[in-house]
């Protein structure tokens, strides 16, 4: 690949990569947490709870980056504490692309998630509890191996939607060669560079191969588990 990319590309997939695969780790276990929630519990109020954790998937890309930027930006709402007492500031950082990122793949993970809890079956969940099992006892040993493929696969689709990220990441930390500009940040770039063309189409193929690389692996990982768990 890198005899395919020039070093500014090779670093645009490099941190494409980094961001995303970053973005997933830290976004899956509360999408495990809010997945259970929703799959699980009634309580006043989940249907605005719900709404809001999916709001990300239907707000324009641009207005997701906005928010964080009045939310974690130097002069955030929470943003300028952050950097006040801790001297840590996302704007025009990988840390920053990484949190929109995570942000806007979020609601997909918790989807898949929540989907894996509604396919497990409850009786299962009881007859652990009748045995003697603690309610976290019965979720570890039970509920959450059979959620598995669906987790698996929420990982896997959050990091091609992280990959793909572009709206949030311009707006909250703008187009930083090195530090923010993605694969996606990189084709925008190219094409307003006069002779561009050829860049961003090696960057679109390389961004087409990857997201497809992930949704194969989703589909392939997601199989395999439930053969594993018996359910094939």
């Amino acid at each position: 690949m890198t005899t395919f990319l020039t070093p500014e590309e090779w670093t645009a997939v490099r941190l494409s990569l980094q961001v995303a695969f970053w973005a997933t780790i830290w976004s899956m276990p509360p999408a495990i947490l809010i997945g259970w929630i929703l799959a699980r519990l009634n309580f006043p109020g989940k249907g605005l709870f719900d709404g809001i954790i999916h709001l990300p998937l239907v707000l324009p890309k641009v207005v997701v980056g906005y928010l964080l930027l009045i939310t974690l930006g130097t002069r955030g709402y929470l943003g300028q504490y952050l950097y006040e007492w801790f001297g840590i500031s996302l704007m025009f950082t990988t840390a920053g692309a990484t949190v929109a990122a995570a942000v806007v793949s979020f609601p997909l993970s918790v989807n898949a998630v929540r989907l894996a809890i509604d396919g497990v079956d409850k009786g299962l969940e009881t007859a652990a509890r009748t045995l003697g099992a603690s309610k976290l006892d019965a979720f570890f040993t039970v509920t959450l191996p059979l959620m598995l493929p669906g987790i698996l696969s929420g990982a896997l689709i959050a990091l091609a939607s992280a990959l793909g990220e572009f709206g949030a990441t311009i707006t909250f930390v703008s187009n930083v060669e090195g530090e923010t500009r993605t694969i996606p940040l990189a084709i925008y770039s190219a094409t307003h560079m006069p002779d561009g063309d050829a860049m961003a189409l090696r960057l679109t193929a390389v961004s087409v191969v990857l997201a497809l690389g992930a949704l194969i692996l989703a589909e392939m990982a997601d199989r395999r588990i439930k053969i594993a768990l018996g359910r094939i």
